[in-house]
């Protein structure tokens, strides 16, 4: 079917117009900056130290835990351990305790457990600079030969710090 000349003449006269419109239309722009700032910031985590089940204590009896800190990049931080929640425990000689009966044990920075990791800054703390990624540092425990302690199952919870 064949359309009439006044529909084609009439579909020209819209499409004409349509570009006219856009034409006519006056515009402005605006420009505006998208900004953020990052500052330094860490994050820390820690595993439990596990020693395991025991009996006498005539030698040393080890283990290990981690530390895992992310920090941004360029950030200096250094990790610090506390002596522990058993009264009378020092980061020289922390203790655990079952009830009234208590047992040594130390932290220490290297797998020779000849660094005791404490809380004083750059002395006995581990350092590092963060570059965005998670950094696992290794925690070395040990309890020393020592007299029997009591049967039961001891416990410190230590307190591990971030400063950047």
């Amino acid at each position: 079917m064949k359309l009439p000349f006044r529909v084609y003449a009439w579909l020209v006269c819209v499409a004409l117009t349509i570009p006219a419109i856009d034409v006519l239309a006056a515009t402005k722009t605006a420009k505006f900056n998208v900004t953020a700032t990052v500052e330094s910031d860490c994050t820390i985590a820690a595993t439990n130290l596990a020693f395991g089940t025991m009996g006498m204590l005539a030698g040393n009896l080890d283990a290990t835990s981690s530390i895992t800190v992310t920090c941004t990049p360029t950030t200096p931080y250094a990790i610090s351990l506390d002596e522990g929640d058993v009264p009378g425990s020092t980061v020289d000689a922390r203790m655990m305790a079952s009830g009234a009966s208590s047992m040594l044990f130390q932290i220490y920075r290297d797998a020779a457990r000849t660094q005791v990791w404490g809380k004083t800054s750059g002395v006995d703390t581990v350092g590092g600079t963060g570059n965005g990624n998670a950094v696992e540092l290794i925690v070395y425990g040990r309890i020393p030969p020592q007299a029997p302690p009591t049967v039961g199952a001891y416990v410190a919870q230590i307190t591990a710090t971030i400063t950047y």
